[in-house]
């Protein structure tokens, strides 16, 4: 499909009255786990668009551009809330929290796959050990609140067990900016999985900042807390991927064309009937705006579409599946690395002195007050060993022992062997 080829129709119809902005949301007890995942990714994607239109606007004194962005931006925010509005009422914060994560796993990895660029695949795979490490920690702490095994709520799709450990993710900032972009010669691929991963781990960022202090006791907020840091982390690393040399009116085009492309791909992968329309509904809403983005940039800057998208054209739909080999293959081949400056290296081969130490010695002096740690040493002190959905043992031997949390994996230098990363 080409969006760009399509008709749109008037973005003012797309207005949408209260009764309308208020939908059906799912059942969370027959909901496939990969309808909620799409939920969470465009819920991610509209704020995304929302909040970048807002900077645009508070970067420009042209009124009548400014006109035009907030007219859509108020569809995009309708779409937004109406989308996260699927969420059912009895589905708790926790329960919500583990199809972020699964999200998390199953995207990164999707796009991974898929990734032509070494650069990009890279921090890519690297962030998925951290996702799938945090889906553990808190699917330990859903089953220790509310006696629920999380390996339902995903499916079993999706593998539930350590990853590099949350207590080895905290890096010196500094250390999470990547290169950017190169887009002259840029996959259109390429660049929308740097959008789509920025605006996904955006949105888990967003949620688990503002819900943190909704934790039901002390270690449950301090957990959210935590991890949002991690998320920050991700947050930074992606975005510094990102292509930094285009204009505003030329991302406002990619952002538009993005949003097209997954409406359309959560259209070809859906199963929920009812679903399924609202992202056909939403797709034609985002041509509509797509194709203001274009006369857009016409008008104010003289360019036409193609000189910013070479090929208007989708590339295959993504599709959020199964990735749980992929995922052994990653774990196995590079849990002992961490973040140096814009590459990646095994801590092995840090010197003692590199800020990754430092940081460390920092925000975790002992590994006793590190809540990521004290929730799995919390449960398996009560039930004698951690809670895991695994097909088969973990490829890392040192992460295999369920009476015993580890904090040692990648981040202290001979806590286990690593071989490198791959590319596509």
């Amino acid at each position: 499909m080409n969006p760009f080829l399509e008709k749109p129709g008037t973005i003012e119809k797309q207005i949408q009255n209260w009764q309308q902005l208020y939908p059906k949301p799912y059942d969370k007890r027959e909901v496939d786990p990969y309808t909620k995942t799409r939920i969470i990714l465009m819920n991610g994607t509209e704020f995304e668009a929302n909040w970048f239109s807002h900077q645009f606007a508070r970067h420009t004194d042209n009124n009548d551009l400014r006109r035009e962005l907030a007219l859509t931006r108020y569809i995009e925010k309708q779409q937004q809330q109406k989308i996260s509005m699927l969420k059912p009422k009895n589905e708790s914060m926790l329960e919500h929290t583990i199809s972020y994560e699964q999200l998390a796993v199953d995207l990164t990895s999707e796009l991974a796959k898929r990734e032509l660029d070494c650069n990009v695949k890279t921090a890519l795979d690297f962030a998925l050990l951290e996702d799938f490490d945090h889906l553990y920690r808190y699917a330990n702490l859903l089953e220790m609140e509310q006696g629920i095994a999380a390996e339902w709520l995903v499916g079993r799709y999706t593998e539930i067990m350590p990853g590099r450990p949350t207590i080895s993710h905290h890096r010196f900032p500094k250390d999470n900016v990547k290169y950017s972009l190169d887009c002259k010669n840029c996959d259109v691929q390429t660049v929308l999985n740097t959008m789509i991963i920025t605006a996904a781990e955006q949105q888990t960022m967003n949620y688990y900042m503002n819900i943190a202090n909704f934790g039901q006791n002390d270690l449950s907020r301090r957990l959210y807390e935590e991890i949002a840091h991690v998320e920050e982390e991700h947050v930074t690393q992606y975005e510094s991927l990102m292509n930094p040399n285009n204009s505003w009116l030329e991302m406002l085009l990619w952002h538009e064309y993005a949003e097209c492309y997954l409406y359309w791909s959560c259209y070809m992968t859906e199963t929920d009937p009812y679903i399924k329309n609202l992202w056909q509904e939403n797709l034609y809403f985002e041509i509509a705006h797509l194709h203001k983005a274009v006369e857009l940039l016409q008008k104010y800057e003289k360019k036409e579409w193609q000189e910013a998208i070479k090929d208007g054209e989708f590339p295959a739909p993504i599709s959020l599946h199964e990735n749980i080999d992929y995922v052994r293959k990653i774990l196995g081949d590079t849990v002992q690395y961490t973040s140096l400056k814009e590459d990646y290296v095994k801590v092995k081969s840090l010197p003692s002195d590199t800020d990754f130490f430092r940081f460390q010695n920092i925000v975790n002096p002992t590994t006793d007050i590190v809540p990521s740690h004290c929730v799995i040493e919390t449960f398996i002190r009560g039930r004698g060993a951690d809670y895991r959905f695994q097909v088969a043992p973990n490829p890392i031997p040192e992460l295999r022992n369920r009476r015993v949390d580890n904090t040692s994996v990648g981040r202290k230098p001979d806590a286990t062997n690593s071989t490198d990363f791959f590319c596509n």
